[in-house]
């Protein structure tokens, strides 16, 4: 998924709904399982969730276009204030409220699933309150993701935000109204952050400066927020069509072309050239520090840079070892490690002429799976799964992806599949990855999480870790399934395997270890063959330190505990009893699965 960087949970000091440990938390054995209440005491019950109502609507209205992305939108008509300074002194110390008021709530009087909810609200806001040290609000852009590229990406209404009612026209306009505001303090921002020393690395933001020039257009009919007029309903009035037609107009060529070429102007003519040339983020100011909290994070535990970048080296050769066993089944004799360039230069491994060819494969994998994956799941998502093609604009910097359905089932999951140029899009990566972004990951996980009984926080929530781990995980499942008997889909499930590996390695390197950006894309060139991806995965680390860090973490921590449980279980083991453990109660911490699992363990022994 684009998976955008999510709630998280750090590492230290935990309270585990089965199991209460020690600060240590994340190195630390489960204890004892915690008995709870079969059902919670009424007024202690109200109490939490009235108190993680107040919590998430605060989280929403802090950032409501993240609140629409995860499939809200009931502040679709806003963009928040996040990088403003006093809107970001104001957030914290509503966190620090919030934690008092938590922990004057008797958890001792919740069950089972109150207290998991408990101990993640719990978990989530000493994460937010860790970077409270951190300016983050002084690097309101990048080439990932930014607000004028994302409300940009809304303009058609196949998106996160629907424009398909007269309400959701003048929602969307609204927030065009917002965004020269949050340009004028976007460029404050960057000012003073050029003051201190802290700006992105010159490599990305000369990546970036295209996207938001191509967004000034010489009349406001050519500019793609004036896209929604041009996609009237037809069961638009006329009066309503001249009315939006006319007000869509005026913004964009009174508010929004301004702004938008003044932000063009900034970037390029003082921004880039006072952009730091290094690549880590250890080279900002208290940026050893920022990372290790980026890390525990990212990943929910307490792990080292250091123990991190092991790991990472000892997954890539364990995949490079799978490569030598391989590469004779598809006609390849040379070094292990050379393997992903050759396949990157067979002709037959990139068969396609035009997009619909592309989405073609995935809708037949689609259907494919709707009938291996009931054996494999009791827990199934009502949502459905819709398949579609990236806009055009964000193609040249965005990945495959998955987005949320809408919690009122107005608008399905979404997986996005990014096709710049069909003859350039590989076909053997292509069974895993829908695996990974598709079902049963993202979708099976995110939209499951919606339909649970649970507050909206953990609906619309969650953790890196977890997200990204089950879906790598997810992936491994295709082997059981028979969907890399064909050793062209088995590379591209070890290939996929190898760049979660490679993270590790490049991360930790460019953040902890003083890796340059170029050595980075080299390092990935050689171990995965492609060096477009190589850039592309390099520039997206320098700018979401960690983030990348959570997949194979949390996906070898599910690996871990599955075989843990069918050794511990023998026959008794099921894998969709498994496979309900680890989903049944949402996101969750990786040190809270492992209690979940342990637990199940015990009562199944």
């Amino acid at each position: 998924m684009k998976h955008r960087i999510t709630l998280g949970a750090l590492a230290a000091a935990v309270l585990l709904a089965y199991a209460p440990v020690h600060a240590n938390a994340a190195a630390a054995k489960p204890a004892a399982v915690e008995k709870a209440p079969a059902r919670s005491n009424e007024a202690a019950k109200k109490q939490f969730w009235a108190l993680a109502d107040e919590y998430y609507d605060a989280i929403a209205k802090f950032d409501p276009v993240g609140a629409t992305q995860n499939g809200d939108n009931r502040f679709d008509d806003q963009i928040g204030t996040a990088i403003w300074p006093a809107s970001r002194a104001r957030q914290f110390d509503l966190y620090r409220n919030f934690t008092k008021r938590l922990q004057a709530i008797p958890r001792a009087q919740l069950d089972r699933g109150d207290r998991i909810s408990y101990d993640v609200m719990a978990f989530e806001l000493k994460t937010y309150l860790a970077y409270e040290p951190f300016p983050e609000h002084l690097l309101p852009i990048e080439h990932m993701s930014s607000m004028p590229v994302t409300l940009a990406n809304f303009s058609g209404g196949d998106a996160s935000q629907p424009l398909t009612t007269v309400k959701e026209y003048e929602a969307y306009l609204s927030r065009l109204n917002q965004l020269p505001g949050w340009i004028d303090q976007a460029i404050a921002n960057m000012k003073e952050g050029m003051a201190k020393g802290i700006t992105q690395p010159k490599a990305i933001m000369l990546a970036a400066l295209p996207q938001f020039q191509k967004l000034v257009s010489e009349t406001p009919e050519k500019n793609i927020y004036f896209t929604p007029v041009t996609r009237f309903p037809a069961g638009f009035s006329d009066a309503d069509k001249q009315r939006l037609a006319a007000a869509y107009r005026a913004t964009v060529a009174d508010k929004l072309n301004p702004a938008l070429g003044k932000l063009s102007a900034f970037v390029e003519k003082e921004y880039i050239p006072a952009c730091r040339t290094s690549t880590g983020w250890s080279a900002l100011p208290n940026g050893a520090a920022w990372y290790k909290v980026r890390i525990a994070d990212s990943t929910t535990t307490s792990k080292s840079a250091e123990e991190i970048h092991q790991t990472g080296l000892r997954e890539v050769a364990r995949i490079q070892a799978e490569y030598a066993k391989l590469g004779p089944k598809l006609g390849y004799t040379g070094a292990a490690a050379g393997l992903p360039t050759w396949i990157s230069q067979q002709p037959k491994f990139f068969p396609f002429k035009t997009e619909d060819e592309v989405q073609a494969v995935y809708h037949k994998l689609n259907d494919l799976l709707d009938t291996k994956l009931p054996s494999m799941f009791t827990l199934i998502p009502k949502a459905k799964l819709d398949l579609r093609l990236e806009p055009e604009l964000s193609r040249d910097t965005a990945s495959d992806h998955y987005t949320a359905p809408a919690l009122d089932g107005s608008r399905p999951g979404v997986f996005w599949s990014v096709v710049t140029d069909p003859a350039k899009y590989g076909s053997t990566g292509m069974n895993t990855l829908f695996l990974h972004e598709g079902k049963p990951g993202h979708h099976f996980h995110i939209a499951l999480m919606q339909e649970l009984d649970m507050p909206k926080f953990r609906k619309f929530g969650g953790n890196t870790a977890f997200t990204e781990g089950w879906a790598l995980y997810a992936e491994t499942l295709g082997k059981e399934m028979g969907l890399y008997e064909d050793p062209a889909q088995y590379f591209g499930h070890l290939n996929d395997e190898m760049l979660r590996a490679v993270r590790l390695v490049v991360d930790t390197g460019m953040h902890a270890k003083g890796w340059s950006r170029e050595q980075s894309i080299r390092y990935m060139t050689e171990t995965l063959g492609d060096e477009s991806v190589a850039r592309n995965q390099t520039e997206r680390y320098m700018v979401w330190p960690a983030q990348a860090l959570a997949y194979k973490t949390g996906a070898l921590k599910i690996q871990e505990l599955r075989a843990k449980a069918e050794k511990a279980l023998g026959s008794r083991f099921t894998l969709a009893k498994f496979h309900a453990i680890v989903l049944g109660d949402g996101t969750v911490p990786l040190a809270l699965l492992e209690s979940k699992v342990d637990a199940w363990i015990a009562g199944a022994r």
